[in-house]
């Protein structure tokens, strides 16, 4: 070990001793949202319906005879025990519900089609569902629309271990194919707090981003291939491998983050990464923001290409985590935390970069206190404070969630903002998010739903970010909650080819009503 790499690691290893121990690498998403559920009301919230005053398109209501004809299409397999449908109603987070009298789970692409086409025909609307862990209401019904989970597609039909090329069913669950790579010593390029629920299928559906963008890229790159069945009930393959394809439209780019209201995405191809063999994690505090945004400068210039993911969160989050979690702050009491991950596949390099960026940054005074941690469960300790946020919130009281991107100075400039046009009306104003890709999660939690309290925010919290040059959504999609605001992010005209592609794929507007493309303009 160098002089400098002794000295850093003498500053450090008291304080990194003092990172409490979990059994699990990271923790498990499946944990958090089964938490989460238990901590909120146990009362149901009002129907979306009712709360947001949506008038029902005149769609068909299910028969009987509708039931019937899906009983033989997949017999045993469709929901209609009203406490059965219940959690498939309403979202994790418990703001919004529908009241679906029928939940039907295809096995494959076939039943899928078959599924589709009569609903087509019917006139019957549909809203697909993966692992239901969606922020904005996205796939939960409005009404009473039918809900086609991807449940039961959850197999993995290939992998190619030299191209690293994983085809699979849209039901996957994110995690399952992450043990699955990692037994061949690959990983999934992308990783998010859900990752114990939520669907392959629907990441793609949200073009989810996650805490590996800053290392692997969107959804955008690393997906090959898909296939998705069409309102009619048509299967469109896209579903090749190839790195390279020139040949026309890429039309596989409309199903990633169009949420359903194209089709059904039933089958994937992702290009998956090798799994890097030594993975480091160092915990920072900082004194103000702007130090939070020299340590990002300088962990780039640093580390380089074994940068994996570079988060922060603000003393708020840090206080609901020990509140509500009885999580151990492993450092003095700071205004930001910083929370940078290497991977790679030399860990002696590794950890010279590393001491070589956490002594630059002490000296320099960007810094106030800091750990290392090298083995799994001390990593997992440190991504527990950043990854639980979501549960503490929850714990917190009912939550109003903004998922934005913007220039990244401006990142932490709208939670100090927000927290002084609220004042004392909210409970806590809390700010974290992914600063290697400039994205913010701007939380706001009150005892409860208040319609004064969403007028403060909304459409402030829209025309703050909109001005700035930044987007509504970053990651989480616009679903139902978020479609009225799409202008603040896309042009008139850009809506309007959306309109376009929306009506050609389905004209009779069967997918996914009420969300995502707003149907007239402003």
């Amino acid at each position: 070990m160098s002089v400098s790499g002794f000295r850093l690691y003498m500053r450090m290893s008291q304080i990194a001793a003092r990172v409490p121990c979990l059994t699990n690498h990271r923790w498990r998403a499946r944990n958090v949202l089964l938490c989460c559920r238990s901590v909120s009301s146990s009362a149901d919230p009002p129907l979306t319906a009712e709360r947001y005053s949506v008038s029902r398109l005149p769609f068909s209501e299910v028969s009987a005879e509708d039931i019937g004809h899906f009983q033989k299409l997949i017999p045993g397999r469709v929901i209609t025990d009203e406490s059965d449908l219940r959690s498939h109603n309403i979202d994790w987070l418990k703001t919004v519900r529908g009241r679906s009298k029928v939940l039907l789970k295809p096995k494959n692409t076939e039943e899928m089609s078959q599924i589709l086409k009569y609903c087509n025909r019917r006139y019957l609307a549909v809203t697909p569902q993966g692992g239901n862990t969606g922020l904005v209401g996205g796939s939960v019904p409005v009404f009473d629309e039918i809900l086609v989970s991807t449940a039961l597609m959850d197999k993995v039909i290939s992998f190619d271990n030299v191209s690293g090329a994983l085809v699979c069913q849209a039901g996957c669950i994110l995690e399952s194919l992450n043990q699955y790579l990692g037994e061949q010593g690959y990983i999934m390029p992308l990783d998010l707090g859900a990752k114990g629920s939520c669907h392959i299928g629907g990441n793609l559906a949200t073009n989810a981003g996650g805490l590996r963008l800053l290392r692997y890229g969107s959804l955008r790159g690393t997906v090959l291939g898909l296939e998705a069945v069409l309102p009619d009930g048509s299967v469109l393959n896209c579903l090749n491998s190839l790195r390279k394809d020139n040949t026309g439209y890429d039309l596989k780019q409309l199903f990633i983050g169009s949420e359903g209201t194209l089709g059904i995405i039933t089958a994937i191809s992702i290009l998956c990464p090798r799994k890097p063999s030594t993975v480091n994690v160092a915990f920072l505090g900082c004194e103000n923001f702007s130090r939070v945004l020299q340590i990002f400068t300088m962990c780039r210039d640093e580390l380089g290409e074994i940068l994996s993911a570079c988060e922060f969160l603000d003393s708020e989050c840090m206080k609901l985590v020990e509140t509500h979690l009885n999580l151990t702050n492993p450092l003095p009491e700071n205004a930001f935390y910083v929370l940078v991950e290497t991977s790679g596949s030399c860990a002696k390099h590794d950890e010279e970069k590393l001491n070589a960026f956490l002594e630059k940054a002490l000296d320099s005074e960007c810094v106030t206190s800091g750990t290392v941690a090298t083995d799994h469960s001390k990593i997992a300790s440190l991504w527990a404070l950043r990854e639980r946020i979501t549960e503490a919130l929850a714990h917190d009281g009912y939550v109003y969630k903004y998922d934005l991107s913007m220039p990244v100075e401006k990142l932490y400039t709208l939670v100090e903002e927000t927290k002084a046009r609220l004042g004392s009306s909210a409970q806590s104003v809390v700010g974290y998010g992914h600063l290697g890709d400039g994205n913010l999660h701007l939380n706001i939690t009150a005892k409860a739903h208040s319609d004064t309290l969403l007028a403060a925010l909304e459409p402030f919290v829209y025309e703050w970010t909109s001005h700035h040059n930044g987007s509504i959504s970053a990651e989480h999609g616009l679903g139902f909650k978020k479609r009225d605001h799409i202008f603040y992010s896309k042009s008139r005209e850009a809506v309007q080819i959306m309109q376009k592609i929306k009506h050609m794929l389905d004209p009779k507007g069967i997918m996914n009503p009420y969300k995502t493309i707003p149907t007239t303009d402003r």
